[in-house]
């Protein structure tokens, strides 16, 4: 059986998927869990809210939240003496360091869990959009059925805290660079229906003009544009061919939308009115701005919200060159903007109730490419000896020692979990935990059961892949 891809396939397949999804019924609801006593929106969990700050691009753990010996560039050098190329600094917990640039998080990790054992899946040929695809819905591409996003789960088993508010959103992400079909993939709610998809934001400083008419658009046209929208699902071709339920989860999606832009709910998307000093604070671009809004959004009822870096090929996180050099300026880019969202927060009350995740897909390594008893093809050049300084840093992937952070919303206060070994390879030495234990601790937290699951396609789909996946209960305080 084939289970390496390239993207052509990748994309193939997955389109296909949606498409299915579109055309497909109902999901049924299970005997055995999806009925709940409790009303949507209801929860016994120790969270209501998720905020995903997303590391886009393959965040090196040695170089962020699990460093190493630190050693300084020197032209000529063994590529494998390097194992990280920024100093530690200590955080707020005793004992516990972090990559120099980071500071200002590690000032608030005695209000959250740092994990430093996640294992990244053996995917084959190792391609960014299909680990985010893995991360995202828990489940392997490419897939018969469209697999939701985990913001999909929690919008359809939560419902909206707030009912204008849309209960999935997501900031930062733009369609337009490269991979952008691939990454549409995972951006969708699957079989469970447009109105549990994201409501996307690709950049906050425009956040208001999402839930706005466009501009020299009067109301009445809108209305007018609406009115043909609706006319469309139910008579054009996706009315020929889409399900009953997909059309009027489609519907229901417009008319979320529709009531939003005349709330006074939407001043939430507009950060002109944010006070200066905080605004300047969180102003390190569309990431910090993005966990601003993301901030104003939690304190108006958002159920998910997704804050991305933004995945690019060869930009941000994916450091295949110049990785030392890069990274400067990504942690110049999370550190005020995450370290202050928890503050903040915190400061409110919001944090009891929120659960944040800082994540990214799969970690990197100077000299290893997958993970010592799984190498992959590599993907980048990197010489034995570093001749030149865009050589010094983590280019090749590596998948078998990632770093997660957790705040709030039920999470341990000040602790740490597992251990990646010293010396290369820094691999995973002291609990491994992979995405199915990552997702099932969310929904615990939540209130969401484990065995949750639909009927489709004859044949049940759960959370996470046969519904083994399990919480970590020793990350819940």
């Amino acid at each position: 059986m084939k289970t390496t891809w390239n993207r052509r396939e990748f994309l193939q397949r997955t389109s296909a998927a949606t498409l299915a999804a579109l055309a497909a019924g109902a999901p049924m609801t299970s005997l055995v869990s999806g009925c709940r006593s409790k009303k949507p929106g209801q929860t016994d969990g120790s969270a209501d809210t998720v905020i995903l700050l997303w590391m886009a691009g393959g965040m090196a753990h040695t170089e962020t939240f699990d460093p190493k010996r630190y050693t300084p560039f020197e032209k000529g050098m063994e590529g494998n003496r390097v194992l990280s190329t920024f100093k530690s600094v200590p955080t707020v917990l005793d004992g516990i360091h972090f990559s120099e640039g980071l500071e200002s998080i590690g000032k608030v990790m005695d209000k959250g869990t740092l994990i430093r054992s996640y294992v990244a899946a053996d995917l084959g040929h190792i391609l960014h959009s299909r680990h985010q695809y893995h991360w995202h819905t828990c489940y392997e591409p490419p897939q018969t059925v469209a697999a939701p996003h985990i913001g999909a789960w929690i919008a359809k088993e939560l419902g909206p805290k707030n009912p204008v508010i849309p209960a999935f959103i997501d900031i930062g992400q733009r369609f337009t660079v490269g991979e952008g079909e691939e990454l549409k993939a995972f951006h969708t709610a699957g079989f469970l229906g447009n109105e549990f998809g994201p409501f996307f934001i690709p950049d906050p400083t425009q956040g208001l003009e999402s839930v706005r008419p466009p501009v020299g658009m009067d109301a009445k046209r809108f209305e007018r544009r609406n009115q043909l929208y609706n006319e469309l699902i139910s008579k054009g071709p996706f009315g020929e061919f889409g399900s009953d339920y997909q059309k009027e989860s489609l519907k229901r999606s417009m008319e979320q939308a529709y009531m939003l832009l005349n709330s006074p709910e939407a001043k939430a998307f507009d950060l002109s009115t944010e006070p200066k000093e905080t605004f300047d604070i969180y102003n390190t671009g569309r990431f910090g701005l993005g966990c601003l809004l993301a901030r104003r959004l939690t304190e108006q009822g958002a159920r998910f919200i997704s804050v991305t870096t933004e995945y690019e090929p060869f930009m941000g996180w994916d450091t295949h060159e110049n990785g030392h050099t890069r990274l400067e300026g990504m942690k110049k880019m999370i550190d005020g903007p995450v370290a202050q969202l928890i503050k903040d927060l915190d400061k409110t009350g919001h944090l009891d109730r929120t659960l944040i995740i800082l994540a990214s897909e799969f970690s990197r390594d100077m000299m290893v490419e997958g993970r010592p008893d799984a190498k992959v093809l590599e993907q980048v050049r990197q010489p034995d000896i570093l001749s030149d300084l865009k050589f010094y840093g983590m280019h090749r992937h590596f998948t078998d020692g990632c770093s997660i952070l957790m705040f709030g919303g039920g999470i341990k206060r000040g602790f740490v979990y597992g251990k990646t070994a010293d010396e290369r390879p820094c691999k995973t030495i002291e609990k491994p935990i992979k995405i199915e234990g990552i997702h099932q601790t969310i929904y615990h937290a939540l209130g969401i059961a484990g065995d949750t699951h639909y009927e489709i396609e004859e044949r049940p789909f759960y959370t996470t892949p046969d519904g083994k996946g399990q919480a970590v209960m020793e990350l819940l305080a």
